[in-house]
């Protein structure tokens, strides 16, 4: 029993104890899931856009910034210019996201203007963006709680971790000032982990 004679009213309280938040981890598509949705796009600008999304790690609202002048055709780079405190950098593309943009191009034009353009000729808006990921995951037969742009920089992420990356490569890759937001893909996906699971299946008795 505490010595009562030793509480005063200068006292202060005991200090509460903060509940550990714990983070849950993000979800993304699988490799299939990201094949049927592609497969069902027969439109060369919405290809273009989510093969961007995926392959960047883009925000929704970060692909409605893009400039036609982003695009280097000549290097085949895609200058980002991240929200929410993200790094900027130039994007690498890859065989599959170059077709997309060649593709897209070709019918697109080169006036300058947007790169992904709306009907009214500015940027497209995520509402815009919102609905046409849900019709083609409606369409993929992917379910609606995956229908959300957002997905595909999580995504990404996994699946470059899947390909070997490391921490500093997906931090670098999606512009993340903090290493703690890339860190929480490795739960994910570790291929040392894979490495040693592989080594222990017949080992470990």
């Amino acid at each position: 029993m505490p010595n009562l004679a030793l509480v005063t009213a200068d006292t202060p309280p005991p200090a509460a104890t903060k509940k550990r938040r714990v983070q849950k981890p993000p979800e993304f598509l699988q490799a299939d899931e990201c094949a049927r949705f592609f497969a069902v796009i027969d439109s060369p600008r919405d290809r273009a856009i989510f093969q961007l999304m995926y392959r960047a790690g883009l925000r929704v609202s970060e692909i409605g910034r893009l400039d036609l002048r982003d695009y280097d055709r000549g290097t085949e780079r895609v200058m980002c210019r991240r929200l929410k405190g993200s790094n900027p950098g130039q994007h690498h593309s890859c065989r599959v996201l170059i077709k997309a943009m060649h593709a897209w191009i070709k019918v697109r034009g080169l006036a300058p203007s947007p790169l992904f353009p709306s009907d009214q000729r500015t940027g497209i808006k995520r509402s815009q963006l919102d609905r046409l990921m849900k019709r083609y995951g409606d369409a993929a037969g992917i379910p609606r709680k995956f229908c959300h742009c957002h997905i595909w920089k999580h995504t990404c992420a996994t699946h470059i971790v899947d390909q070997g990356a490391g921490i500093l490569d997906v931090q670098d890759w999606l512009g993340h000032k903090n290493i703690q937001s890339a860190a929480i893909y490795a739960h994910i996906s570790n291929p040392r982990r894979e490495e040693l699971a592989e080594k222990l299946k017949d080992s470990w008795k």
